[in-house]
């Protein structure tokens, strides 16, 4: 009989208990009234009416039968009414985001370790640090002074975004925008406000404002530099505009319906499901874009000669299509330049091939400048080519006699001495209906050969007839039209001149 009784007494408390924390839990940032006991900005707790300990119907059930049938009876009716309330634990809701944006934090700190010249997974990491410290200040909504939770908290939290907004900046090497900081500034400005600060509902507005302002933030930073051939990045642009457009939304129907605090909350909780899960896209974008910049870069990095910055020989190659194809639309010829630095083993002999690789990038750099709308690059060693177009044989004449004059007329310097550098010149021309690659360099290699036979430091030019030759069996040193140089026809103007 007395372990009935002390079962029937435990029953008795379990059910006070059980009936003491049946709550329906609703989520906002803003509701700081106490009467409602808030346990954080998000969330409003109203507690379903309790029966107290000393309730006489509880007093009743001393013995086992009847204590086991109150249990019984009320784990009946609140089976019940569940089938009907949605419960959702805001704190467990807020911890795992918190978890979530520490640990996204410490990946992006770490990514920013391995590169700490690129900033951009640093001031991610700054942004979602930010957000979890906000947001577990608004987890401690009635554990801390409610100006830190609510009106600091949710700042910190909009500087989050913030953050993010630098960070794409920076991923197209930016400079930091005034507007990158509107998100907080917007909801400090509006909090402080007496008929913001004290009612809800104006409270709930105003957060969505901030955060669609912060999202319009994030659509400018990624869609302004957008390079045309990263589609991800127009998708990432479009997730933060329908962000923007769905907070903006929720902010103008609740200022035109003017909703009571229950249904503010509802629309605020509404928001922010909807917001994490564009968040969750935005995330997975985010990586696909930089997993295209890396594709690119390394693309990039496999077409580009290291030493020199100008594209190697395939990159090269790889542009000649585009070449024949302009000068096709422009009714022009496609012109083969080969370029071959002079005595470059002695000048690697004599003054180290440190002072050689400053020679090779002195003629890449002046020689790129001549040549905007064409191709330029390092067939390997000495040896360099650009594909152009021009107009005739006159016009390839002068193209290649003014790099080849341009390269020699200045000496290389390098610190510790200069060095008087100089360059051969073969050039092969050929319609854009006829040209082909292949024979176009082997035909422009053959003048380069007979310009170093002339003597070096000169031009030599294939026409069209030559060009399409089949190669000799043996180089013809005399081959091609020798070009007059600069120097050359300076000179036969002073002696026309002297003899008139």
């Amino acid at each position: 009989m007395q372990c009935e009784q002390l079962f029937a007494r435990c029953g008795v408390i379990l059910a006070n208990r059980l009936k003491e924390r049946a709550a329906i839990t609703l989520s906002h940032s803003f509701c700081r009234r106490q009467d409602e006991r808030i346990l954080n900005p998000f969330t409003t707790v109203r507690r379903l009416q309790t029966r107290k300990p000393n309730d006489k119907s509880a007093q009743k059930c001393t013995d086992g039968p009847s204590a086991i049938n109150e249990v019984a009876s009320f784990f009946r009716k609140n089976a019940r009414n569940a089938r009907g309330i949605a419960v959702f634990n805001i704190t467990t809701g807020l911890a795992i985001w918190c978890s979530e944006a520490m640990t996204l934090a410490l990946v992006a700190f770490m990514a920013w370790r391995h590169n700490v010249r690129n900033k951009t997974y640093f001031y991610w990491g700054m942004g979602f640090l930010l957000s979890g410290v906000g947001f577990a200040m608004v987890a401690l909504r009635g554990q801390i002074p409610d100006i830190l939770s609510i009106e600091i908290g949710n700042a910190i939290a909009l500087c989050g975004q913030s953050a993010w907004v630098v960070g794409y900046l920076a991923l197209d090497r930016r400079k930091v925008e005034w507007w990158a900081l509107l998100p907080p500034l917007v909801w400090l400005a509006g909090v402080f406000l007496p008929w913001v600060n004290d009612d809800y509902t104006n409270r709930v507005i105003l957060y969505n404002l901030a955060s669609a302002t912060g999202a319009t933030a994030l659509a400018m930073a990624v869609c302004t530099a957008a390079p045309r051939n990263e589609g991800s990045r127009s998708k990432l642009g479009a997730i933060f505009v329908i962000q923007s457009l769905l907070c903006f939304g929720t902010a103008m129907a609740m200022a035109i319906i003017g909703p009571t605090e229950a249904e503010a909350a509802n629309f605020a909780g509404a928001a922010a499901m909807a917001t994490g899960f564009l968040l969750t896209l935005a995330c997975a974008l985010t990586c696909l874009v930089i997993m295209e910049r890396s594709e690119k870069h390394l693309r990039m990095l496999s077409l580009t000669d290291s030493l020199t910055g100008v594209l190697n020989r395939r990159g090269l190659f790889g542009r000649f299509d585009a070449i024949q194809e302009s000068a096709f639309q422009n009714n022009r010829q496609v012109a083969v330049l080969l370029f071959d630095l002079d005595h470059f083993k002695r000048v690697n002999d004599r003054f180290g091939h440190q002072a050689g690789d400053i020679v090779l990038t002195v003629f890449a750099r002046m020689a790129r400048q001549f040549v905007p709308a064409g191709a330029f690059g390092r067939m390997g060693g000495e040896e360099f080519a650009a594909f152009a177009t021009v107009a005739d044989q006159t016009e390839a004449e002068a193209l290649a006699e003014l790099i080849r004059a341009e390269f020699c007329r200045v000496p290389v310097s390098t610190g510790d001495a200069i060095i008087p550098a100089t360059v051969s010149t073969g050039v092969a021309l050929a319609s854009a209906i006829e040209a082909n690659r292949d024979k176009l360099v082997s035909a422009a290699d053959r003048a380069l050969y007979a310009a170093k036979a002339a003597g070096r430091n000169c031009t030599v030019i294939f026409g069209e007839a030559e060009a399409a030759a089949p190669p000799p069996p043996e180089p013809d040193q005399t081959s091609g039209e020798l070009v007059p140089t600069l120097d050359d026809q300076i000179h036969a103007l002073r002696r026309v001149g002297s003899l008139s």
